[in-house]
């Protein structure tokens, strides 16, 4: 049986269906499910999970331990190569790095530290030998190191940073040198107690020429934990989260390491202090020795979806179970989740942690097509180095904003440590300035999309120019003028149905949410056309004048990378009633970006007004929609009790609201009861008028 919304397609019953909810996680749990299943079954186990308040010290050592746990369990090899007993696997390593999030945040980003960082900067920049002299004890945990790329002076600006590692011809050895404090290495993971070694970045000098950053691989500490001569450094102590990891500083003084352990795979050195490198280009160079190191922007975008979705889970589950008022009944109050403030709360942020996870999928499909060799061009590092910046934005701060809502909308509950969210909120905090801030990625993708504009006009001749600008000089006016806006009114003839059935369709929403794209890159692009020709200091000033819109512009588009991600996982799904709701919950993801820019879409003459003011009816029809099914949508991740370990995730709201009821419901039928004052008044104002009309008649 079918029955028909609003338009006169056909959508499948689903008042009294359900999701198929084993055929929607797998879905979610995307091309490596085998993965992330070994990985949550060992994020299950309690020897993994956080010691919620235990102090800094007792949790570094915690965690430490949980390091060799993830060793004995094979957990954390499978992107190294094969002859040293890895897997060769880049996608599933990070698939599995990404679930451990579930069982201790900093157990996820000391394990990145150690293997995804540390240890990658040696596989990925070294050669061969390195690999053979140090990944064994790097996979083992014998050799515990550091990632020494961030300064105290300089964090995004990796290339400004001011370490020094100068040959010595005579004695054929790097001279590492830290000129001044700006220039400690800070932040550093593994830094403050446990690492022996470092992977050190610095400015690699020979021969009086600076050839820009390069990796080095340091010995830090003795046997006994002891800096080696030369080398220094302080604990960054407490911080906002993530205490489980020993964050510190490091610092050189006229250290001397020799020569094979620069980690020469895109630079080398040669005994009389020559340089060479198989890419001639020093900026190209600086961004393919980065891109290697992509994954740390990777799994945090999926560590980030990750741990909204176990937010989500535990406020969804408990706003199903928790009452409070009974604005409906007399004898029963209502369910949380049944209030329209509620669903707008929560549902639209559970259609945008759908929508990131299957957008993180595109990028780790992405990612391990790249590493694995099967699609290595320059072009597929590019495309992959701006997806990454693109989406661990969006999902880490969306993280935050997810959290915190949900933290609210478990009232008292929320804010308690033993449900988790507040915790977990925490520990994800530096999110959004790991791995690169998420203001400078956003610059960083506004830039390409700049470029592949500019790209797309570089060959053409005059005359096509020229065309394309009075097309867009038409548009300009045909769109602000207010034309678009009376063609569409007069389309809908003032009709909320119409203009509903408008909004709801997918090539509307995608056109919507490209043109908005292309429109900000495509304004900024023509102001700052005549920059190119001005000094320098002249043309930063034009760019720095259009920052704000630029970083809108990247940011939106990557908004419709995560809608285009959704639309093409709906277009897999078999199960009718599975692939209507799940196009509901896409359209409030869709629809909700497009409420949330209003604003612009009126003052460019995107949207009628007519269709402006039928945006939040509609989203708020959708939400009803949805109500019935957003608990199997969020049970259809899998997360068991061992994963959440938050009480009101677990049915015990439920016990203690039926316990409540049967406990009102006895006391009605006793003959004991209380009467109520308002009813006892009721009563007497009752018998009044009554006495009173009585009266009148005799």
């Amino acid at each position: 049986m079918t029955v028909t919304n609003e338009s006169t397609i056909p959508v499948p019953d689903v008042a009294h269906g359900s999701i198929n909810k084993e055929l929607l996680g797998e879905l979610q749990l995307g091309k490596w499910a085998d993965v992330r299943k070994t990985a949550r079954a060992l994020a299950a186990k309690p020897e993994l999970h956080k010691a919620e308040g235990a102090s800094m010290n007792d949790q570094r050592s915690r965690v430490f331990e949980q390091l060799g746990i993830l060793v004995d369990s094979n957990a954390v090899h499978r992107a190294f190569p094969a002859q040293f007993g890895g897997e060769d696997n880049h996608g599933g390593n990070i698939a599995g790095f990404e679930e451990l999030v579930i069982a201790d945040p900093s157990l996820q980003i000391k394990a990145g530290v150690q293997w995804g960082l540390f240890g990658s900067a040696v596989l990925h920049l070294g050669t061969q030998s390195h690999h053979e002299r140090w990944l064994p004890g790097i996979m083992s945990l014998e050799i515990p190191g550091a990632f020494a790329m961030t300064e105290t002076g300089h964090g995004s600006d990796v290339a400004s940073i001011a370490t020094t590692a100068t040959y010595d011809e005579e004695t054929q050895e790097f001279v590492l040198h830290t000129p001044h404090r700006a220039a400690w290495k800070d932040y550093l993971g593994n830094a403050a107690v446990h690492g022996k070694a470092a992977t050190l970045f610095a400015q690699l000098i020979t021969k009086g020429v600076n050839h820009g950053v390069h990796a080095f691989y340091v010995d830090i500490r003795d046997e006994e934990g002891n800096f080696l001569p030369g080398i220094g450094g302080e604990d960054d102590g407490l911080k906002g989260g993530l205490n489980g990891i020993d964050n510190g500083r490091l610092h050189f003084t006229q250290v001397r390491i020799p020569r094979d352990h620069l980690l020469n795979r895109y630079g080398n050195v040669d005994e009389d202090g020559t340089y060479s490198s198989p890419i001639e280009s020093p900026g190209r160079r600086f961004f393919t020795m980065l891109g290697t190191l992509v994954q740390g922007r990777v799994s945090l975008d999926g560590a980030a979806v990750t741990a909204s979705k176990m937010g989500l889970k535990i406020a969804i589950t408990y706003a199903n179970q928790r009452r409070q008022f009974n604005a409906s009944s007399d004898t029963h109050e209502e369910v949380l989740m049944d209030y329209q403030r509620h669903q707008r709360r929560l549902i639209p942020r559970l259609a945008q942690t759908v929508a990131a996870g299957f957008a993180h999928e595109v990028l780790l499909e992405k990612f391990d097509e790249v590493f694995s060799g099967a699609h290595d061009t320059d072009e597929d590092r590019q495309d992959l180095e701006t997806l990454a910046a693109a989406l661990k934005p969006l999902s880490t701060w969306g993280a935050l904003d997810i959290l915190q809502e949900c933290r609210e909308a478990c009232g008292g509950a929320g804010f308690l440590g033993e449900n988790r969210i507040t915790s977990l909120r925490q520990d994800l905090d530096i999110y959004v300035t790991f791995e690169g801030d998420n203001n400078v990625l956003l610059q960083l993708v506004a830039k390409r999309l700049l470029s592949d504009y500019a790209a797309e006009f570089r060959h053409l001749d005059a005359g096509v120019l020229a065309r394309f600008m009075v097309r867009r000089a038409e548009s300009l006016v045909f769109n602000r003028s207010g034309l678009r806006q009376l063609g569409q009114t007069v389309v809908d003839s003032g009709s909320e149905k119409r203009s509903a059935n408008y909004l709801k369709e997918e090539r509307t929403q995608r056109e919507l949410l490209t043109l908005r794209v292309q429109d900000m890159i495509a304004g900024v692009a023509d102001d700052m056309r005549a920059a190119a020709k001005l000094p320098k200091a002249e043309a930063a000033a034009v760019f720095n004048a259009h920052q704000d819109e630029l970083i809108a512009a990247a940011r939106s588009h990557a908004e419709l990378l995560q809608w285009e991600a959704f639309t093409k996982a709906i277009a897999g799904i078999e199960d009718d009633t599975t692939r209507q709701v799940m196009t509901w919950l896409r359209d409030v993801f869709g629809l909700t970006l497009i409420e949330k820019n209003l604003s612009w879409y009126l003052m460019n003459g995107r949207l009628s007004m007519q269709r402006a003011r039928t945006i939040s009816p509609y989203i708020n029809r959708l939400l009803g929609r949805l109500r019935p099914h957003v608990q199997d949508i969020v049970d259809s991740w899998g997360f068991t009790d061992d994963h959440l370990r938050a009480s009101i995730a677990t049915g015990a709201e439920e016990t203690r609201q039926e316990q409540a009821a049967e406990y009102a419901r006895k006391l009605r039928a006793s003959a004991d009861a209380p009467i109520e004052e308002k009813v006892l008044l009721n009563r007497r104002r009752a018998e009044r008028k009554a006495s009173e009309k009585s009266e009148v008649k005799s």
